[in-house]
C-alpha cells in the first residue's frame, strides 16, 4: 500500500473493493491500462509516466467489476512443492526433499527427478534454475530441427518468464545471428504445443510478419496451428500460475 502523505509510486500495492492492484509505470505505453499478472493474481494498472498513475487508480476504481471478473477466472497459484509430478516435453518430473545441493537424477524408470533443499522458497527457485536448464535443452534441439528444415542461420536461444507472449525473435543484423526467446513454462506444455511455438519462431528468422508467407511456413512445419494457439489460450494462465513468482 502506498503511505499517507505521498503521492502514489511505481510498484505501490492499492486495493480496488478489497480486490489487489498493482500501479506500474510503463514508459513504452500511450495511455492508461489494465491487465492481469497470472502468476501473482494481480491486475497491473499501468501509466505511461509516475503522474499518469492517479488517473490509473481512478481507471481502476471504475473498473471493479472487471478486475473482479479476471481475478476470479485466473487460477489459483500452484507451488512448486516435494510431491508434485510434472511432464517435461512429456517426461515425468518428479520433485523430491533431498540434502545439499540440488540435483538432477535421471532415475532408471525413465522419468526426471528434481531433488532440492530447503524452505518453500528455496526449494521452489531450485527447481525453476533446473527446469530452466531442461527447457533450454529442449528448445535448442528443436530450433535446431525446425532450422534445418527452413534452411534459417541457426539462431541463439534463450528462455526467459514473460506472460505476454511464450516466445519472440529478433532478426539477425550487421552479420550478428538472430536470436529466439521462449518462456521456460513452455517445457511443461505438450510436446506438439512447446513444437508449435519453436516452428513460430523459427519461422519468423525467414518471415518477420503475419503474413500468408509466414504461416505457410509454420503450416510445413507442424501442420495446423490452431489446435496449439487454443491449448495456450485455455492453459496458458495454469502454466504461468506454477511456481512461486520470480523477480
Amino acid at each position: 500500500m502506498f503511505r499517507l502523505g505521498r503521492g502514489p509510486a511505481d510498484g505501490d500495492l492499492i486495493e480496488v473493493e478489497g480486490l489487489p492492484v498493482r500501479l506500474r509505470v510503463n514508459p513504452r505505453s500511450r495511455r492508461i491500462a489494465l491487465r492481469l499478472d497470472r502468476t501473482r493474481r494481480e491486475v497491473i494498472a499501468s501509466a505511461p509516466g509516475l503522474r499518469g498513475l492517479p488517473e490509473a487508480i481512478r481507471f481502476a476504481r471504475s473498473r471493479s467489476d472487471w478486475i473482479r471478473s479476471r481475478l476470479e477466472a485466473a487460477p489459483e497459484p500452484a507451488p512448486l512443492a516435494p510431491g508434485l509430478v510434472l511432464a517435461v516435453f512429456d517426461r515425468v518430473c518428479r520433485l523430491e526433499t533431498g540434502t545439499g545441493r540440488t540435483r538432477r537424477i535421471d532415475d532408471p524408470d525413465g522419468a526426471l527427478v528434481i531433488r532440492a533443499a530447503g524452505a518453500p522458497d528455496a526449494f521452489a527457485r531450485s527447481v525453476v534454475r533446473v527446469l530452466k536448464r531442461e527447457a533450454l535443452a529442449g528448445f535448442q534441439d528443436l530450433t535446431r530441427r525446425h532450422c534445418d528444415t527452413l534452411g534459417a542461420p541457426l539462431p541463439a536461444v534463450s528462455v526467459t518468464d514473460t506472460r505476454t507472449r511464450w516466445g519472440s525473435c529478433t532478426p539477425g543484423r550487421a552479420g550478428a545471428p538472430p536470436s529466439v526467446r521462449y518462456v521456460w513454462r513452455l517445457a511443461l506444455a505438450p510436446s506438439p504445443v512447446a513444437d508449435y511455438v519453436a516452428a513460430h519462431e523459427c519461422a519468423h528468422i525467414l518471415e518477420p510478419h503475419h503474413g500468408p508467407a509466414f504461416w505457410a511456413l509454420v503450416r510445413d512445419l507442424v501442420g495446423d496451428p490452431s489446435p496449439h494457439r487454443e491449448w495456450l489460450r485455455r492453459e496458458g494462465p495454469r502454466l504461468h500460475a506454477l511456481g512461486a513468482p520470480e523477480g
